[in-house]
């Protein structure tokens, strides 16, 4: 998987919420073929990756992400698919490789993960977990998720599922198996662990100073050389919408945005938000709404900060009209990303991509790109 010719990728992430079209909530069904048109969209507009999360709450229709993403690999070309993100922890790791492997050959090897260990939690319950085990359950299925990939033949025991013996499955992925990055949200114990895998580094940044993760850019990066691996991309993930104006965006993001915060507040026991904090986290933290300009060049800062190669948009919010949200695509490919580009390239600062090469790590240590 090459970087983009500028240095710095683009992609959009969905969570699978179910927008509203003519005042009226779009059925599932609708939501699901939307999603489909809209990585279309994000195509045809120049944007590197489109990434489909995993989540089993109402309102939310990314339950089921490799087959929605087997469906976009047929209505698509060129565009990278992947995940934002697989819950691996209530996931069995061989039906993963399997689910992947498959959308990988359907999609011509445009396939990658995201692998994290949840911030929604439902999944545990749903499938028979204790969420005691949260941190074991991550650290054993990532643990045989990379032997699949990397090795041809796998044997293998733990305590959450039944052992492999000399397995090796079908379909196959390709040699190293296929783009998996890490996603964290604050963890130094998580970034480290994605450098001692050798896997590519996937920061969630949803509120605070962005800027506030170069210090993990930066451990991931000293990591990577103490564990002897190859440098590998550093990407965000982030909130944001798009207008053709400031105070349009604003506005518009608001209005979706307060209500989900607001029951986000009553289920973790934090602070209900407020217009005041709002503006804050738009100006100088996490959410990056406004104009085409003013969105450029905020992700441009950040780009520089925290030595991205990579810039991911979550541009859905349950009950958004679904024309905010193909205003918003477009305007990312056509107006955003060019000019993100430009800055960069006119003022990169101590700015460099960082691993323009994915690399995928076979079993004994070569790295193998695509």
């Amino acid at each position: 998987m090459t970087g983009h010719i500028g240095g710095i990728e683009f992609g959009l992430n969905t969570f699978g919420d179910v927008p509203t079209e003519g005042g009226r909530p779009m059925t599932d069904a609708e939501a699901l073929r939307l999603l489909v048109t809209e990585a279309q969209l994000a195509e045809s507009v120049g944007l590197d990756a489109f990434a489909v999360g995993e989540h089993y709450r109402e309102g939310q229709v990314d339950s089921a992400t490799p087959v929605l993403l087997a469906g976009i690999a047929q209505a698509t070309s060129r565009i990278r698919l992947g995940t934002s993100v697989t819950v691996l922890s209530t996931q069995d790791p061989v039906r993963i490789y399997q689910a992947f492997a498959t959308v990988d050959a359907l999609s011509n090897g445009r396939t990658e993960l995201t692998l994290g260990r949840a911030s929604a939690i439902e999944s545990f319950a749903l499938f028979g977990y204790d969420i005691a085990d949260y941190e074991e359950l991550f650290d054993e299925k990532l643990d045989l998720f990379v032997r699949l990939m990397r090795e041809d033949r796998v044997t293998w025991s733990g305590r959450y599922r039944s052992p492999l013996q000399d397995v090796r499955l079908h379909p196959r992925m390709p040699d190293g198996g296929i783009p998996a990055w890490i996603g964290i949200g604050g963890s130094p114990d998580s970034v480290v662990r994605a450098a001692r895998y050798g896997l590519p580094l996937m920061m969630a940044v949803i509120g605070g100073r962005p800027e506030r993760f170069a210090g993990h850019a930066e451990l991931y990066l000293r990591a990577l050389q103490q564990f002897g691996m190859p440098e590998l991309p550093i990407a965000q993930h982030s909130l944001g919408l798009i207008a053709d104006t400031d105070a349009a965006a604003e506005a518009e993001h608001w209005r979706f945005w307060e209500p989900v915060v607001t029951q986000m507040s009553r289920e973790r026991g934090f602070y209900p938000p407020t217009l005041e904090r709002y503006r804050e986290e738009v100006d100088t933290g996490a959410l990056f709404v406004g104009s085409p300009e003013t969105v450029a060049q905020k992700i441009a800062r950040v780009v520089r900060a925290n030595r991205l190669s990579r810039f991911d948009l979550k541009y859905d919010i349950p009950a958004l009209p679904r024309e905010a949200r193909e205003r918003t695509i477009r305007l990312f490919g056509e107006q955003v990303a060019p000019r993100v580009r430009q800055l960069l390239a006119d003022n990169p600062g101590d700015w460099h991509p960082t691993g323009r090469e994915t690399a995928r790590i076979t079993k004994d240590g070569k790295a193998v790109h695509a």
